[in-house]
């Protein structure tokens, strides 16, 4: 299957599975709100926050692995697969030691930690072992999906994921509404994850039946690897980054703010993070297939992926900013009621930090795919601006000044600093054309944003009060900025120009086939 069948195939199941999930999550969200208590679902979400720092230990293993894995599975080479995926279930085995024995030690302070709370500290503790323990699996038993995703078969593990996270959350919401057992709720999420590792585990060795599923590797094989280790240490400053950018928010709203206000944030962390997690599943065979475009090195062929995947991304992250920035309050206050929402100025930050976070996706891939990772400073650096940023001024403005230091640092390392390394490094070419692309791109999104404002304003009626009337505002707005905006693209930029007549022409090459 060619690479770009492969990407169809990623895209359309995970777009499939994310309607899907996405119904079942903000349903299953509003009973546990109600049933099971604002102060409950802060603690879960603080829980997965500290969670991923200990997922610090990973060191970036997974990236780097992938990346090692590209140009085997292009040469078919099934014994060097093999190799490096004993390679990782070594390392893997190890960092799960070191996450079990960290996440043992930090529990010992849940005493003083969580001393505020309503909430007995017998619950606390077994919320986090169980949620310590599925991120175990991950490392024991799961580590062989990496090869599904470098492989660009990422639908197997969404299809079998999702299918699984649905089916969890329709019976959580059961036992919420029926029992409000919060000890039950927490005992669920801990069965479906070792049901979803087994089947998995046997999908595996379906797709790669010549693949070593327990292979008992020696720390010697580390010596046939070391490039892949100097990656790793790399990656791990990188995912300090990223980290401290994505992670720490509920922990900083918990410890400047309260544990009620994490479950507040949270609601709209959840529209942001499912939005997010969609256009990666539309990209997430992409990024292999770049992994593969960049091993047959030809350039004029990989600066036209990008410029097609930067016009892409700035279309998708565009429409969607649009969108989440006129229909998300509405949605809040029909979902889960007007006490729920936040100041604006904190929907203003994450739109905008949403929005970077989809236009930085061609860099990134390119980035990843050259295996450039040297630049440790930077994510170091980016951690800490974000960090002094969001510390100062989130005493001061609460959840907004948070968000501000994750902003700012996203600006100076992200949006400036990462091209600069890529076009350097990676392509070894001019900077100045990238920027007059990306600019380009920018000054139309805002100039059209600024209209359609207006525009919305004056023609549009946005309150509503019921889903039905909230799905029209959707489809009204989603209309207004995907034609305005894909017509503004489809003239000025040659990238998003090459995307729309590939799609047309594998549209009508379709209805021909069918007709």
């Amino acid at each position: 299957m060619s690479r770009v069948r492969k990407s169809i195939k990623n895209a359309k199941i995970g777009i499939f599975f994310f309607g899907l999930a996405i119904l079942a999550q903000f349903f299953s969200r509003k009973i546990f709100l109600e049933f099971l208590g604002d102060e409950f679902m802060g603690l879960t979400g603080t829980l997965r926050s500290m969670l991923s720092f200990l997922n610090l230990a990973e060191l970036g293993i997974g990236t780097a692995i992938g990346y090692t894995l590209y140009k085997p599975i292009f040469d078919d080479n099934k014994v060097e697969i093999n190799k490096v995926i004993g390679l990782l279930g070594f390392l893997y085995q190890k960092i799960g030691l070191i996450v079990f024995g960290t996440g043992v030690l930090v529990s010992l302070f849940f005493p003083w930690i969580f001393d505020d709370t309503s909430l007995s500290l017998g619950l606390v503790y077994f919320t986090f072992f169980a949620f310590l323990t599925t991120t175990l699996f991950s490392y024991f038993v799961n580590y062989h999906m990496v090869l599904l995703e470098a492989d660009q078969k990422g639908y197997v593990v969404q299809g079998y994921f999702q299918t699984s996270n649905i089916i969890r959350l329709i019976v959580q919401a059961l036992i919420s509404y029926y029992f409000q057992s919060l000890y039950l709720w927490v005992a669920l999420e801990l069965f479906f994850s070792i049901a979803y590792c087994i089947i998995l585990r046997k999908k595996v060795k379906e797709h790669y039946p010549w693949l070593t599923i327990r292979a008992k590797e020696t720390k010697n094989i580390i010596k046939d690897y070391p490039e892949v280790i100097k990656n790793i240490k790399q990656l791990f400053v990188h995912k300090i980054g990223s980290f401290v950018k994505d992670g720490t928010d509920n922990i900083l709203v918990f410890a400047l703010v309260s544990l009620e206000s994490v479950a507040f944030f949270g609601n709209y962390q959840l529209i942001f993070t499912k939005l997010t997690g969609l256009v990666k599943m539309v990209f997430a065979g992409t990024r292999a297939g770049i992994g593969n475009l960049v091993a047959e090195n030809n350039m004029k062929n990989i600066f036209k992926v990008f410029w097609e995947i930067q016009a892409l991304q700035f279309f998708i992250g565009g429409v969607l900013g649009l969108v989440l920035y006129h229909c998300i309050e509405p949605f809040i206050i029909i979902w889960v009621g007007q006490e729920y929402i936040l100041d604006k100025s904190v929907l203003i930050l994450l739109v905008v930090i949403f929005f970077i976070g989809q236009v930085r996706g061609a860099v990134e891939f390119f980035k990843n795919a050259y295996g450039l990772f040297s630049d440790t400073w930077a994510p170091a650096a980016e951690a800490i601006v974000n960090l002094v940023i969001s510390f100062v001024f989130g005493r001061i403005f609460g959840i907004s000044g948070i968000m501000l230091g994750t902003l700012v640092s996203l600006v100076l390392f992200v949006v400036i600093w990462k091209p600069y390394f890529l076009f350097k490094h990676g392509f070894k070419t001019s900077l100045w054309p990238y920027w007059k692309g990306f600019l380009g791109h920018l000054l139309l999104f805002f100039s059209l944003s600024v209209g359609l404002d207006y525009f919305i304003r004056q023609f549009v009626n946005t309150k509503v009060d019921s889903y039905v009337g909230w799905g029209f505002l959707v489809v009204q707005i989603t209309l207004i900025s995907a034609v305005s905006y894909g017509v503004l693209l489809y003239i000025f930029t040659p990238g998003f120009k090459n995307v729309t007549k590939r799609v047309l022409t594998l549209i009508s090459k379709r209805f021909s086939k069918n007709g």
